[in-house]
C-alpha cells in the first residue's frame, strides 16, 4: 500500500513547490540558475493566465510534498497538440517506491486527455540511471534518434536579438 498520494497542486502548496525545484537544481549541479519564488510560481500557475500545471506527491499521513512534475502544453506544427514535462522531481529518500513513475503517469494521462500527440521532457547526459529508465518505458532520446538539439535564449539574448 502506497504512503503517499498524487494530486494537482494548489496554490498553498507553491513554497514546498519552490523547495523541490531547489532541491532538484541542486541535485543538476545548478542551483546558481535558480530564480523562481512561490509567489511566483502562485500567480504563474494559479493567476488569471496558467502558465503551468502541476502534480505532486503528498505523503498520506502529513502535508508533506516528496515530488513533482511540472508540465505545460507547447504546439508542433508537424503533429499538433503537444504537453511538455519541465519537472520530474522525487526526494531521494523516496525515490523507488513509484512516486516518480505516478507523477509521470499523471502528465502522460493528461496529455492522453487533451489529445496531445507527443510527450517531451529533457534530460542531462549523466543521468545515466534516469536515461535508462525513460528508455525502458518507451521514451526515446532525440539527440541519438533524430540529432535535435535544443537551444535557448535568456532574456538578456531576447532583449539584444530584437533590439533596433
Amino acid at each position: 500500500m502506497a504512503n503517499f498520494i498524487v494530486r494537482l497542486a494548489k496554490p498553498g502548496d507553491c513554497e514546498q513547490i519552490a523547495d523541490l525545484i531547489k532541491e532538484l537544481a541542486v541535485y543538476e549541479k545548478m542551483e546558481e540558475q535558480v530564480k523562481i519564488t512561490a509567489d511566483v510560481l502562485r500567480t504563474d500557475g494559479f493567476g488569471e493566465e496558467k502558465f503551468y500545471h502541476c502534480f505532486v506527491a503528498e505523503l498520506k499521513d502529513k502535508p508533506l510534498l516528496v515530488g513533482y512534475a511540472l508540465y505545460y502544453y507547447s504546439y508542433s506544427t508537424w503533429e499538433g497538440r503537444s504537453i511538455y514535462m519541465e519537472d520530474l522531481y522525487v526526494k531521494p529518500e523516496f525515490r523507488g517506491k513509484g512516486i516518480g513513475t505516478q507523477l509521470w503517469k499523471s502528465v502522460t494521462k493528461v496529455g492522453i486527455e487533451k489529445q496531445c500527440s507527443r510527450l517531451d521532457f529533457i534530460v542531462l547526459n549523466w543521468n545515466v540511471n534516469s536515461i535508462e529508465y525513460y528508455k525502458q518505458k518507451g521514451a526515446f532520446d532525440l539527440t541519438g534518434t533524430e540529432k535535435w538539439h535544443l537551444f535557448r535564449m535568456k532574456e538578456s539574448e531576447m532583449k539584444a536579438f530584437i533590439a533596433p
